[in-house]
């Protein structure tokens, strides 16, 4: 061989064992683009993550806003309800405790007179009996009407039963003692006899 064919195969030998270099740098080169380029999409990956998170939480704390809210609503129209009943049935306890002393005037007024002093005593007794139901009325206490209406569990409390043909059936012949309803609410039921 000839020295210049020597140099020629040793150029080419160089020319390609350099290209073999540039090509292995190229495909460093590349695969640091593609690790970067991983690297990359795991970043946004994690911002991503990161925001949904963020946005589970905002969602999280408007829902218990609004749950917070509907309780606060919800409460205060229970207490609003709560002392509209309180004001419609304050006089409840009063009437509960005035009641027997009706129950008093009425037994003592259904006494017979047999003197002046005592019919005049009794009318008296009687005025004051009448105050206390006008007074009692004033406030929405009103007696309960039962003798020869239906029964009602409601509103009459059976103590006996009777067979009485003058009477229908399940209908009130006597009441023991009155009852009262305060508005639209039973305060104490009537003790009645009903005919079967």
């Amino acid at each position: 061989m000839t020295e210049d064919k020597k140099n020629e195969s040793t150029i080419e030998a160089e020319e390609v064992f350099g290209a073999e270099e540039i090509f292995a740098e190229d495909t460093q080169q590349a695969e640091g683009t593609e690790a970067n380029d991983v690297v990359e999409p795991t970043e946004l990956q994690q911002a991503q993550n990161r925001i949904a998170e963020l946005e589970a939480k905002i969602e999280e704390m408007e829902n218990r806003n609004l749950r917070l809210q509907a309780d606060f609503d919800n409460s205060r129209r229970r207490a609003r309800l709560d002392l509209e009943a309180a004001q419609k049935y304050r006089a409840q306890s009063l009437a509960t405790d005035i009641l027997q002393a009706l129950d008093n005037f009425e037994r003592a007024i259904s006494i017979e007179a047999d003197n002046d002093q005592t019919k005049s005593l009794l009318q008296g007794m009687d005025m004051v009996y009448k105050g206390l139901l006008e007074a009692l009325k004033k406030e929405g206490i009103e007696p309960i009407e039962s003798v020869g209406k239906p029964f009602d569990p409601h509103l009459h409390q059976a103590v006996m039963q009777v067979q009485d043909e003058d009477f229908e059936s399940n209908v009130v012949v006597e009441e023991f003692q009155k009852g009262y309803l305060l508005k639209d609410r039973v305060i104490r039921p009537a003790m009645v006899k009903v005919n079967e």
